[in-house]
């Protein structure tokens, strides 16, 4: 077994806000990079975000900022935006590699940094690719997601909870950084690049063919509800009031849900007077809502522990629906291996999860930094300043000190 963190021996500045930067350096971080986040001394706009521990940290913050370091520095001041130079240049070998969604700050542009390091790799997130801003929320409205999402019997867009655009913007750029780092090991020659959220959204629903289905048949897809589209799948209820997603993505999956529900024979019979044939996905999908209404009186009459264990033994794909409290309370997390117990500054001890990228010499779960807590060690470390000279620059105003949530 090799020991080695994969990433050992990288160094990343990070200075971000909300989801995609900071996922995307705690990916990096937690395969062993040694990542620092710079914010602003007093903290960036989603150091007190929703969700929030009784204590007031905010359990957002410390959830997307495991394994990294905290520095703050004051960029209102030529004498902060000087430190992070300072910073960038000293950071090594495997350093000189800047992850941001900061925009507008000629100080941290890429011509302005490798003007300093040639050889910088400079990630920039931003909204659109001209630069206009853009979240989430604004990019999935934009894209059409909130039209064809809920059930049809509504005509109002509905938003997802989870910020999709963010996660694959954050990861984009963790696998771009890494690529420009095998470029400058190979080449020496450093790499600006760019990622913007909505080209992110865009590239997905082109990969996926939403935006093929609607060019080529001039219409948006249909609202479905909890049905898979283009496929059987849809949530059914049990007798004790439990629901149950279920998901039949091949013929042997619906042969085998036929069979463990009773109606391979009235199944074989609905094909021959539909003329359809329940081998193939677009059939299954066209005949739906038919089929689904034969399946609802199995699961109505059987209590959820009947219905895990005829399922069981089959190739049918399913799940119970349950709350994120309940995933909480019932104790399979803590027999989870993605998770590991952390204590966790301003919250307390904590299941968190490690990457979920299984491979040797990962390093152990490390919580988020109490905020602002590594400015002098790593002014110390990476620049050779003194701790009385990092306490003289906290004293002026030009760095902060590590502070609560």
């Amino acid at each position: 077994m090799n020991d080695l963190a994969p990433l050992d021996g990288l160094t990343v500045l990070e200075i971000s806000s909300f989801v995609a930067a900071p996922l995307g350096g705690m990916t990096l971080a937690q395969l062993g990079a040694e990542v620092i986040r710079i914010d602003p001394v007093g903290g960036g706009p989603d150091l007190h975000r929703w969700p929030l521990a009784p204590s007031g940290s905010s359990l957002y913050w410390t959830g997307l900022n495991k394994s990294k370091q905290s520095v703050t520095v004051n960029f209102r001041v030529p004498q902060g935006r000087q430190l992070l130079h300072d910073l960038v240049t000293a950071s090594g070998a495997g350093g000189g590699i800047v992850l941001t969604n900061a925009v507008g700050q000629q100080w941290l542009s890429h011509s302005a940094l490798t003007a300093i390091r040639p050889d910088l790799i400079h990630v920039q997130i931003q909204g659109h690719r001209d630069g206009r801003a853009a979240v989430d929320y604004t990019v999935n409205a934009a894209m059409g997601f909130p039209m064809i999402t809920g059930p049809a019997s509504i005509s109002d867009p509905v938003n997802h909870v989870l910020p999709a655009w963010d996660i694959a913007c954050g990861l984009y750029a963790a696998v771009g950084l890494l690529a420009a780092e095998r470029r400058r090991y190979r080449t020496g020659a450093g790499s600006e690049i760019t990622v913007a959220l909505a080209d992110v959204a865009l590239a997905v629903a082109g990969h996926l063919g939403f935006l093929a289905d609607a060019q080529i048949s001039g219409k948006d897809r249909p609202r479905i509800g909890n049905h898979l589209y283009g496929g059987l799948g849809r949530d059914f209820a049990t007798a004790d009031g439990e629901r149950v997603m279920i998901v039949a993505l091949t013929r042997r999956h619906f042969a085998d849900l036929a069979a463990v529900t009773g109606l391979t024979d009235t199944f074989a019979e609905l094909e021959q007077r539909l003329q359809a044939d329940f081998t193939d996905d677009g059939d299954r999908y066209r005949h739906r809502q038919v089929i689904t209404a034969l399946l609802e009186p199995w699961f109505a009459g059987r209590e959820l522990a009947d219905v895990e264990r005829a399922l069981g033994a089959t190739s049918v794909l399913w799940s119970r629906y349950q709350g994120f409290a309940e995933l909480t309370s019932d104790g399979s997390l803590a027999m989870n291996p993605l998770l590991r117990q952390i204590s966790q500054p301003g919250v307390g001890t904590v299941l968190a999860p490690l990457s979920p990228l299984v491979m040797d010499g990962l390093p152990p779960a490390r919580p988020a930094p109490v905020f602002g807590a590594d400015t002098e060690p790593v002014l110390t470390r990476l620049l050779g300043l003194s701790a009385a000279e990092v306490r003289g620059l906290a004293e002026r105003g030009i760095v902060g000190t590590a502070s609560p949530r």
